[in-house]
């Protein structure tokens, strides 16, 4: 069984969400095995702004789930974690996005891969820089480093829990 290489995205902004992020990554194996997180960032809001503030951290994993597989499995443990379905871009208690799988150029109905939206996303790329700072996007040619430069990150500050 051929593992592959996957880089996944979460964010949370209700609840607790410190323990929201561990108890997604903690519910990630057997099919994902977990090899390195990055640093937790908190972020305003995107999309809709008048909502809390995110955390969110990437990860990279192996898994020999095939995308869609994988995709549903993501679906299904948002669903068990407590996530409900929310208005687009709205809080959400967990979100797990599938950023990259190995170099795979990926557009079927309801998944693109590499994440559409992962280079306008200083969120996303701040904590990939982290773990993967010269992967270069399949599609865009670029280095997440390079990608990175080319945005606004102010708003993306390593978390410093409070309690």
């Amino acid at each position: 069984m051929s593992m592959h290489i996957i880089h996944l995205a979460l964010g949370t902004n209700l609840g607790n969400r410190t323990d929201n992020l561990h108890a997604a990554i903690e519910s990630l194996p057997p099919s994902v095995v977990v090899q390195q997180t990055s640093p937790i960032y908190e972020t305003q809001p995107w999309g809709v702004t008048d909502q809390p503030a995110f955390l969110n951290m990437v990860l990279q994993g192996e898994t020999h789930l095939f995308p869609q597989e994988l995709l549903a499995y993501l679906k299904d443990l948002e669903t068990k974690l407590g996530r409900t379905p929310t208005i687009r871009w709205g809080p959400r208690l967990i979100d797990m996005d599938i950023l990259f799988y190995d170099d795979l150029v990926l557009r079927v109905p309801g998944l693109t891969i590499p994440h559409p939206h992962l280079h306008e996303r200083p969120f996303v790329l701040v904590p990939l820089v982290d773990l993967a700072p010269d992967l270069v996007h399949p599609v865009l040619g670029s280095s997440i480093r390079a990608l990175l430069a080319t945005l606004d990150a102010t708003g993306v500050k390593v978390y410093e829990p409070t309690d």
